[in-house]
């Protein structure tokens, strides 16, 4: 019994991380489709790209907290069971980059895939449900490679890989607090984050991958420009 109430904790953290929050936005602001724009994921980034600063804003905010309520709503059923808190976990993120809600079909009317993001925000969300201060650690360091770098798919792939490296820390700390299911969570967070973004890391190689311009790297790109 316990394994079916389990399963449907995990289908719940999928159904909420599959919420279309940045098409929801764009759509009441803009009237488009995020879909038809730029990388056509509905995560912060690209909602920002489509409706501009708040809109993107809000969307990051509002995915973060798909993330911690699918944890949230694991622990409060199992909270003594940590690998229903990283199943949890791990499904918000699956929802938000294949979101049920977003079907895309061929032209023969079968289904070709399941629309989303990238999932850094609901990865930031999980890990802050399963253990808060990570928040501390986490933004901090991925606004550094944000401003430094200047890559938005290697920041949204360094959220996951700074989860996990801090649950590892937490695990030798406290493991009585921090079990060894919140590291997994951390590994295939970054599997799902790798692999949404796999197409931006082929760029990255290439050279092809934008810069952003407020970023170290973007003015320094700025300076070896001939004016």
């Amino acid at each position: 019994m316990q394994i079916l109430a389990i399963f449907g904790i995990v289908l719940a953290a999928y159904l909420i991380g599959s919420i279309p929050n940045g098409l929801l936005i764009v759509k009441i602001k803009t009237g488009k489709d995020v879909r038809q724009i730029e990388s056509g994921r509905t995560g912060g980034t690209n909602v920002l790209r489509a409706a501009g600063f708040l809109s993107g804003l809000l969307t990051a905010i509002l995915d973060i907290t798909k993330g911690i309520c699918a944890v949230l709503l694991a622990k409060y059923f199992f909270s003594e069971v940590p690998v229903a808190h990283m199943l949890a976990a791990v499904a918000s993120i699956i929802g938000h980059n294949y979101s049920i809600f977003m079907p895309e079909f061929g032209e023969d009317g079968k289904l070709v895939r399941f629309r989303g993001g990238a999932g850094g925000a609901p990865a930031l969300g999980a890990a802050i449900g399963l253990w808060t201060p990570v928040a501390l650690y986490i933004l901090p360091l991925a606004v550094l490679v944000y401003f430094t770098i200047g890559y938005a798919s290697v920041t949204t792939f360094s959220i996951a890989f700074f989860a996990f490296v801090m649950f590892v820390i937490r695990y030798f700390q406290a493991p009585a607090t921090s079990p060894v299911e919140y590291i997994l969570f951390g590994v295939l967070a970054m599997v799902f984050l790798g692999w949404a973004l796999r197409t931006n890391f082929a760029k990255l190689l290439e050279g092809n991958e934008r810069v952003v311009s407020i970023s170290l790297h973007g003015w320094l790109n700025k300076k070896k420009t001939p004016q």
